[in-house]
This record gives structure tokens, sequence and C-alpha cells, in this order.
């Protein structure tokens, strides 16, 4: 009774921080999500020529083909940014940074590495849950109009997202014997479970939003090293990657797991 007294509770608290946010949780969600392509974009920007001439060299593409990559990645995440949060054509958006996405993949040979490659696919999955979002958004207009429920694509959208979400939290899996990461690893692995299923969705994504919060602040902590240390670029780009899928649960959180969880089904049963 004790536990199930905890969990209720801990439930309790977490429907009234929904109440509280309900109104700002969704815009604190998109800002969060584009984080990563915001900073990017930014970025292609201030280092136009070392980007390019690295697609240059890597690739042998020559200089024109080079150009336009960077352009290309600039214009594509900087206006994706703009339309998210705007939003405007948001659906449009949410595809022109999935291009970016499978483009940077395969321009920064992310495919053989397998951490970044399963951070790349949880950005994916943030970007699904956009997706989602913006289809229920469209939906509101017909309100009052007889429905059959809600839609499969919208459904599975939101299963996608959430499975792909947990792919981030697996890159930050610590393998060694010391109780604090056998501890981290257990709680962490429940967690990501929970979320994927679909089960206690808004309380597990919440409690996971607080956990990568604080992981991301202590260890991806850019400000504390000197901008001229490639180390400083390593940890923003971990620390903007990690901020975008906050961003993907705080989607989570606000909207739901969707039809296709354990906490739709209870609701028949």
């Amino acid at each position: 009774m004790g536990q199930e007294e905890l969990m209720s509770r801990a439930e309790d608290v977490a429907d009234q921080f929904l109440r509280m946010t309900k109104q700002y949780l969704p815009h604190l969600a998109r800002l969060c999500l584009i984080s990563t392509f915001l900073e990017d974009g930014i970025r292609m920007w201030f280092q136009w020529n070392e980007q390019r001439d690295y697609i240059e060299a890597t690739w042998g593409c020559g200089y024109f083909l080079a150009t336009c990559f960077v352009l290309l990645n600039l214009t594509g995440q900087l206006g994706g940014c703009v339309l998210i949060l705007s939003r405007n054509f948001v659906q449009y958006a949410c595809f022109g940074l999935f291009g970016v996405i499978a483009l940077q993949t395969v321009a920064y040979s992310i495919l053989w590495d397998i951490k970044f490659l399963m951070r790349n696919l949880a950005l994916g999955g943030g970007l699904l849950l956009l997706l989602a979002e913006s289809r229920s958004e469209g939906k509101s207009m017909f309100a009052g109009v007889p429905s059959m429920g809600e839609s499969s694509p919208k459904q599975y959208m939101q299963l996608g997202g959430r499975v792909l979400l947990v792919l981030m939290f697996m890159t930050l899996l610590h393998f060694d014997p010391s109780f604090f990461s056998i501890l981290q690893n257990m709680v962490g692995t429940a967690l990501i479970i929970l979320v994927a299923i679909g089960f206690k969705t808004k309380l597990a994504a919440l409690t996971l939003v607080i956990w990568l919060l604080a992981i991301n602040v202590y260890f991806n902590a850019f400000w504390t090293v000197p901008a001229y240390k490639p180390m400083h670029d390593f940890l923003k780009y971990d620390f903007f990657q990690t901020t975008s899928v906050i961003g993907g649960l705080l989607l989570v959180v606000a909207l739901g797991p969707g039809g296709v969880s354990m906490d739709e089904k209870k609701k028949e049963w």
C-alpha cells in the first residue's frame, strides 16, 4: 500500500504541474526541440568557411557543391525553426528538418558511429511528435464534427516518436561496476521502458526530463570550457541535442502517449 500511495502522490504532483503549465508547456517543448537545429544553423553561418572546407576535403565534391551543402543546412534549419515557432507550415518544416538530419548523417559519417546515429534517430523521434501535434491542431478546427476517434497516423507517429526518443537514453547508460552507475542504469532503463510502452507515461516522461536536464547541465557544461578548445564545440553539440530530446519528452508530457499505449488500453479495461 505504501508503494501504491507513493505512486499515486507522484501522479497527483505531475497532474498538478500539468494543470499549472498547460498553456506554456507546448511552447517550451517546441523551443527545446528545435534548439539543436537553431544552434547548428547559426554555427553554419559563423563557421561557413570551415564547414565548406571540411565537406570539400572529406568528399572531394568541389567548392560549389560544398557551398551548396552549407547553404542548404543553414537555410533548411533556420527556416524550419522559424516556421515551427511561428506555427506556420509545421508539417513541411518537420519534413525539411528530417531531410537535414538524413543529409548530415551521411555527410558527417554519423551512420558508422552508433552513439551519434542513435542521437540523430532520437531527434527524428522528437520531430515525429511535433508532426503528431500539428495533426492534432489541424483537427481541432473541426471541433464538434463527429469523428471515428483519433487518427491512426497520429497514433503511430506518437508511438514511433516515443520509441525513438528512448535511443537517447541508451547512449547515456554507463557500464561500470559502481553502485551509483548500476542504480542509475536500473532506474533509467525502467523509465525508458515505461515511456516506450506508454505506461504511466506522463509521470515517467516528466521524471526523465528532470533526470536528463540534471545530466545535461552537469556533464555538458560547454560554457565552462574556453571557446578555442575542441571540447567546447563537442559539449555544446551534446548539450543542444540533449535539450532537443528534452523538448520531445515535454511534448509527450503535454500530449500524452497517444492511442497505441498501455495508458490508453487501460481505459478500455
